[in-house]
């Protein structure tokens, strides 16, 4: 049996293939969500959406700091381990639920798959970070998206016999709704036109959480959203942060955090999308939208290579500057990010069970 694990937003659209993959196949699952993302637009929407089967076990961990949350994940995930004995668990990205859940099973000696290796943003100031690096040392069978994971994980000593480069799962789910997005014509209900509206998100702690850091953001909003309409989907996190500065916004559109679908489909008929999420550099790269990503460093290099994506500072002019400065689009899409990845992957671990036994 194997252990599939997700927790939090950006995990579903990274799982969800995989864990359709192992079912179509006809492989024993349990499927563990931990309850890091609760609330329904962050949760409950995406099993809808993305037709993932309800969760075998529910954890309900809840938020909480980095310490608290990671260790209510990891003493109820034992309990599942115990219970289940997986011969393998599958973690996929960088959150708490992700380190959480492969430091138990490593604990138990129950080998681990990491969906997403190998991503590095040199950054240990940033929790995913520490999230990315100490999940990979633990892993046995590793699946990189791009080309820097591969290079990254050979520096860091791991053997090359235990990394696979499969493709990005992540772009298997976008590749899969597109369509179906799309048909929800969702920039209509917004008032918005196609391809003449900005999409905002913005929630790492660096941009959110330090006053003077929001300030600058907040003032590029406000230039933008006088010659753009600017839709901002806000995370609980942002609005709590900002809730005075947010008021005064003219030309932007402060809404709740939406579903897959009509996120998917506004970010396709975006002119531009303002982010410092790192799934939205990958997937504004396959949809060939322009992409300002604010923040220092980014652990996706390829969408800076071969994408649309533009990494700015987050002051105010540089953020203006680089949405009005003209994108040179390519229309390439990275090596491998064409829809296939997770049966790639299953592919490996299917091969890896029978090996094993």
């Amino acid at each position: 049996m194997i252990a599939t694990v997700v927790g939090a937003r950006p995990n579903f659209m990274k799982m969800a293939p995989i864990i359709q993959e192992l079912k179509r196949r006809g492989l024993e699952q349990v499927f563990v969500h931990t309850g890091q993302h609760y609330d329904k637009q962050m949760s409950t929407v995406f099993f809808e959406e993305l037709l993932m089967p309800q969760p075998d076990v529910y954890l309900g961990v809840g938020s909480g700091s980095h310490a608290e949350q990671t260790a209510r994940i990891m003493i109820a995930f034992e309990k599942v381990c115990l219970d289940h004995r997986p011969e393998l668990v599958i973690v996929a990205g960088d959150v708490n639920s992700t380190l959480a859940c492969a430091l138990t099973a490593a604990k138990l000696n129950i080998p681990i798959a990491h969906i997403e290796s190998g991503l590095r943003s040199f950054d240990r100031t940033m929790p995913e970070e520490i999230n990315r690096i100490l999940t990979d040392h633990l892993c046995e069978l590793l699946f990189t998206t791009e080309d820097s994971g591969n290079t990254n994980l050979n520096r860091e000593g791991i053997s090359p016999e235990k990394v696979y480069f499969v493709g990005n799962t992540m772009i298997d789910t976008l590749t899969t709704h597109l369509a179906k997005a799309l048909e929800r014509c969702p920039w209509e209900r917004y008032g918005l036109q196609p391809a003449n509206y900005a999409v905002v998100t913005l929630h790492r702690p660096s941009n959110v959480d330090d006053p003077a850091t929001l300030k600058e953001l907040v003032e590029a909003l406000a230039t933008l959203g006088k010659t753009l309409p600017v839709l901002f989907p806000m995370h609980p996190r942002t609005a709590a942060a900002g809730k005075d500065l947010w008021q005064s916004l003219e030309g932007v559109q402060i809404v709740e955090p939406l579903g897959y679908l009509d996120f998917l489909g506004l970010m396709a008929k975006a002119k531009v999308v303002i982010t410092d999420s790192g799934g939205i550099q990958e997937e504004t790269t396959v949809l060939g939208v322009p992409c300002v990503t604010v923040r220092r460093n980014t652990e996706r290099p390829v969408t800076l290579t071969t994408g649309t994506n533009r990494l700015v500072a987050p002051i105010a002019t540089e953020i203006v500057k680089a949405v009005q400065k003209p994108f040179q689009l390519t229309g390439h899409r990275p090596a491998l990010w064409d829809g296939q990845a997770a049966k790639r992957a299953v592919d490996v671990i299917e091969s890896w069970i029978k090996h094993c036994h």
